[in-house]
C-alpha cells in the first residue's frame, strides 16, 4: 500500500517524551512522510480496545506499516534503517555493524531503560557503564539508530535527575551532538509544544 506520492504508508502512535521519541526522531532523520497519532497517558489512550488490538502490551511506540503494527523501539528503528538505507542510519552491507547496533539497543532496553526505577545509585552505575562503553564518539563508527535510542534514554535521565556533566563526560558530549541535529530539534519542538505527561 502506497500513499499518493508512492511511499509506504507509515503511522506513528506516540506519547511526547516517552520511548516513542526515538522513533519520532528517526522518522524526521529519514524525512519520509508519516502520520503522527498522539497518545495520552492521562487519558489512558493506550488502554483503549482499539489500541490494544494494535499493541496488546498497551504501550508506545507502535508504527503501522501499511496498516500492519510493528512494536518495540529497537525493532522499529531497525526496520526504518533497513527500509530507508539512503538515510544512512546503519552502514550498508555490514553485518557486524548491524550486530553492534543491536547489541547497543539490547543494552539500552534491558539495562538502561529500567535503571531509573531501581534508584539513583543503580542508575549511576549502569550509566557509568554506558559512558565508558560509548567513548568519545558515536555508538558505532558513524551516527546510527543506536545513538538515537541511547539519546532518548539519556535525555529522560538527564532531565529528571540532572547529573553533573563531569560525571558522564562522554554521554554529556553525545547529548550535545544529538541536540544539535535538526531532526532532534524538530522532534523536541513538536513534542514539547503538545506537552509532556510522562509517568514517574
Amino acid at each position: 500500500m502506497l500513499d499518493e506520492g508512492g511511499h509506504t504508508m507509515l503511522t506513528l502512535y506516540f506519547a511526547p517524551g516517552s520511548s516513542s521519541m526515538a522513533v519520532h526522531i528517526a522518522l524526521h532523520e529519514i524525512g519520509v512522510p508519516f502520520e503522527a497519532k498522539r497518545m495520552s497517558f492521562k487519558g489512558n489512550d493506550m488502554s483503549s480496545p482499539d489500541y490494544l488490538a494494535l499493541n496488546p502490551e498497551g504501550k508506545v511506540p507502535t508504527l503501522l506499516v501499511d496498516g500492519r503494527p510493528l512494536t518495540e523501539v529497537a525493532a522499529i528503528l531497525y526496520y526504518l534503517a533497513k527500509r530507508f538505507p539512503e538515510s544512512a542510519l546503519l552502514p550498508r552491507d555490514d553485518i557486524e555493524a548491524d550486530a553492534q547496533a543491536l547489541s547497543w539497543m539490547s543494552f539500552a532496553a534491558s539495562t538502561l531503560h529500567p535503571a531509573r526505577r531501581r534508584g539513583l545509585d543503580h542508575a549511576r552505575e549502569v550509566w557509568g557503564i554506558a559512558d565508558r562503553r560509548l567513548g568519545s564518539g558515536w555508538a558505532l563508527q558513524d551516527y546510527s539508530i543506536a545513538d538515537i535510542h541511547l539519546f532518548r534514554l539519556y535525555w529522560r535521565f538527564a532531565n529528571s535527575l540532572k547529573p553533573a556533566p563531569e560525571i558522564f563526560p562522554n554521554l554529556t558530549a553525545h547529548y550535545a551532538r544529538m541536540m544539535a541535529r535538526p531532526a532532534v530539534q524538530k522532534t523536541i519542538e513538536v513534542e514539547s509544544a503538545i506537552g509532556y505527561e510522562l509517568p514517574a
